[in-house]
């Protein structure tokens, strides 16, 4: 127990992040997913509600940081729009209730008069899209019949890119992928999500999917990819906004858009690459 402790610390200390709570949030997070798509698929949705309206409230909160203002009840609104529209009528949904609620929340921005209204209406447009259109693709993912075998998958193949990543990081990680950015990632670490990115693809693919292993691991390096610029993203608006973490609800993770930073721009690559297999198979 007291060798557990230390390596836990030791990476404690390398990576400023607590791996036990990390990796007990994590399988919980995945437990709860995996219920809600094998017993009832509709509480995957409300999942990603609620998810989703934790990370606006993150969002808002660090836009305030920097004096921007953002409607947190009107983004929610939006969400639950989105994700309904989104469950109903697919990507056509997605894309229409965007396209509706976008100019809806530049209407609704004009009461507040033309004070900051660049800035406030910029940051507004990027937390709908940053956040309910791209949590949309995770609905995509999970409406169809076989929605527990895709997005257990996708949970799979950002697991690994995110768990191989950290672990040789911390291992033996020493030259720094994008210090500026993010200090803590390496070369090494990246090297490590290409190594079993696409083993965990491939293996995903031939088992869950029954697809050709070989397409897994192709989707796997663009997982690597889009997963990989998601944390980067979060990282370079922390380091804008002057902030270590967006929030603190998830111990061991800190905030939801901690966790959600290398899902919400790889969920759009799963879906193309899931609809490009059946268009072309």
């Amino acid at each position: 127990m007291s060798d557990l402790h230390s390596i836990n610390e030791a990476i404690n200390a390398k990576a400023g992040r607590k791996l036990l709570p990390s990796i007990f949030v994590g399988l919980s997070l995945v437990g709860l997913i995996w219920l809600s798509l094998a017993y009832a698929r509709v509480l995957f949705a409300l999942l990603i509600a609620i998810v989703i309206s934790l990370a606006i409230r993150e969002l808002v909160r660090a836009f305030g940081v920097a004096n921007i203002e953002v409607s947190s009840v009107s983004l929610n609104l939006a969400t639950i729009g989105l994700i309904y529209a989104t469950w109903i009528d697919g990507v056509e949904g997605l894309v229409v209730g965007t396209a509706i609620a976008f100019p809806i929340l530049l209407i609704l921005r004009l009461r507040k008069g033309p004070h900051d209204f660049v800035r406030s209406a910029t940051a507004t447009a990027f937390g709908l899209i940053y956040l309910p259109f791209l949590a949309g693709f995770l609905i995509l993912l999970g409406h169809p019949s076989d929605g527990l075998a895709r997005v257990m998958t996708f949970v799979i193949l950002v697991g690994c890119n995110d768990t191989f990543g950290y672990l040789v990081g911390v291992l033996i990680g020493r030259h720094p992928l994008v210090p500026a950015i993010s200090p803590k990632k390496s070369w090494e670490g990246l090297i490590g999500s290409i190594i079993f990115t696409p083993v965990g693809g491939a293996l995903c693919f031939h088992y869950i999917l029954e697809l050709q292993w070989w397409i897994g691991i192709v989707v796997g390096l663009v997982i690597v990819f889009t997963a990989t610029s998601g944390d980067l993203i979060e990282s370079a608006m922390k380091r804008d906004l002057s902030l270590k973490d967006m929030g603190s609800i998830l111990p061991g993770h800190g905030g939801v858009l901690d966790r959600l930073d290398s899902v919400l721009l790889s969920a759009p690559a799963l879906v193309l690459a899931l609809e490009l297999v059946k268009r072309f198979s």
